[in-house]
């Protein structure tokens, strides 16, 4: 098999780079030149890591809104979950801080989701994380223990 015919599906290939690197050095001849310009190969880009941590203004709004959307539908969610439990025969003030337990809880919930689709990179470290959990883990816990006779 020969290597100088192309081949007609080569595949993902890369485009010849515009100007040659400041280090190489000028070719002499057109064969020389034709080899370099193939066997040359760009630097990768620069990991900026404040490019990736800045989140833009209209993300941010973005999840607010979806965010006051879901505390809306929460606080709905906690007036039939307290309904349903003084139907049940739990005492009223009882029903409604274990209503309010379950809106604390769907509410960290859904902050520690809303600011992960945000930016991931910056709002899923531990330091962020942390707190939302452990404040929904106990509100959980509290959501079931205060619905009790």
């Amino acid at each position: 098999m020969a290597q100088d015919t192309p081949k007609d599906n080569a595949g993902f290939t890369l485009p010849a780079p515009v100007a040659a690197p400041a280090s190489a050095p000028p070719a002499a001849d057109a064969s020389a030149a034709g080899a370099a310009s193939t066997a040359t190969t760009e630097p990768a880009p620069a990991f900026d890591a404040a490019a990736t941590t800045d989140t833009s203004s209209r993300d941010t709004l973005i999840g607010g809104v979806v965010l006051l959307l879901l505390f809306v539908a929460f606080f709905f969610a906690k007036n039939a979950y307290a309904n349903g439990l003084v139907a049940k025969r739990v005492p009223p003030n009882k029903a409604n801080a274990s209503g309010w337990w379950l809106f604390i809880f769907l509410a960290s919930l859904a902050t520690g989701v809303v600011l992960a689709a945000v930016n991931a990179h910056k709002f899923l470290a531990p330091l962020f994380m942390g707190p939302l959990v452990l404040v929904g883990l106990v509100a959980l816990l509290l959501t079931f223990t205060s619905s009790r006779r």
